[in-house]
């Protein structure tokens, strides 16, 4: 099949080392253009394991947005934010990661920027993605009927003993579970359960963040968000339950590469029909307004829970 879309990738980090340049460089359709990463050590060595070029500051980005069809992005989402902005304006398509950044006017630049340019998007929402829970999600929206969901995303990246590449996140360690767990834990819920109209939150200790949601359907949800667990409370489950009786989220992801793979392809066919995707960055920036409200709501940290 012929390679016709030319796709860089935008981060050399651990994140696009495990999942964008494995799939970018093995999809059949695709030619990965280049690696961009912040350390020219770490796009060198990427961009040489895959066969492509690695490009390196200011004047990289330029050049990898003017030799490519469509950026990947695999940075911070609040460097990604103003980056997606400039690769739009300079004619690229968007598939970004979650969640699209951390404040809602920075969102709002790149959907302003996607719109104006008329280029396509994808946000890549794991769930979304993944066969097993895509096809969930697909089938849970299908029955409708949900009274209520409860929801917990619970990582132990900060608990002594966890061994995490993303554990030195800096972002991961500012912002915590609300807005790393978070865009999954919406990514499944809004489209079976409707958008957010009323939104409660709360901490926890470490850095855990507790949401009581109240959807369109008229449904209810409570969702508990963290990163500092202890390593045998981590864990992840969604359960739904109403009028069909009860229903949970398959376990495991399968591989990201292939979910990735699957959001390349997915990017691929709002660029050929023109059609908007439902994870396109319209609902990326959807999900960082719910997280923005749920973060503005949560009372201030006490003394117990000031450190992680």
């Amino acid at each position: 099949m012929t390679k016709h879309l030319r796709i860089g990738l935008l981060g050399a980090g651990p994140w696009a080392a495990m999942t964008q340049a494995p799939a970018l460089s093995g999809h059949p359709d695709v030619v990965l253009g280049g690696v961009w990463g912040r350390r020219s050590e770490a796009a060198a060595a990427l961009a040489d394991a895959h066969g492509t070029t690695a490009f390196t500051g200011e004047d990289g980005i330029d050049a990898l947005f003017a030799s490519n069809d469509a950026i990947a992005f695999a940075v911070p989402p609040d460097v990604q934010a103003p980056l997606a902005a400039q690769a739009a304006a300079a004619g690229c398509h968007l598939l970004l990661d979650k969640p699209v950044a951390t404040t809602v006017a920075a969102a709002r630049d790149v959907v302003n920027a996607v719109e104006e340019a008329k280029v396509a998007s994808v946000v890549f929402f794991t769930l979304r993605f993944a066969t097993d829970t895509a096809r969930w999600i697909a089938d849970q929206a299908a029955v409708g009927g949900w009274f209520t969901a409860h929801a917990q995303w619970l990582g132990a990246l900060f608990s002594p003993g966890a061994e995490s590449p993303f554990a030195a996140s800096p972002w991961r360690r500012e912002k915590g579970g609300l807005w790393d767990a978070g865009p999954h834990a919406l990514s499944a819920l809004l489209p079976v359960l409707g958008d957010v109209v009323e939104l409660t939150a709360a901490r926890g200790p470490s850095d855990t963040t507790h949401m009581v949601l109240r959807h369109a359907s008229g449904a209810s949800s409570t969702v508990t968000l963290g990163l500092g667990a202890p390593l045998n409370a981590a864990g992840v489950s969604l359960v739904l339950l109403g009028e069909q009786g009860k229903a949970e989220l398959p376990d495991g992801w399968g591989s990201p590469v292939d979910s990735f793979r699957t959001a390349v392809n997915e990017l691929m066919g709002v660029v050929r029909t023109g059609r908007p995707h439902p994870c396109d960055v319209r609902f990326g920036l959807r999900i960082t307004e719910i997280l923005a409200e749920a973060s503005g709501r949560r009372p201030g940290r006490g003394a117990d829970t000031a450190t992680r």
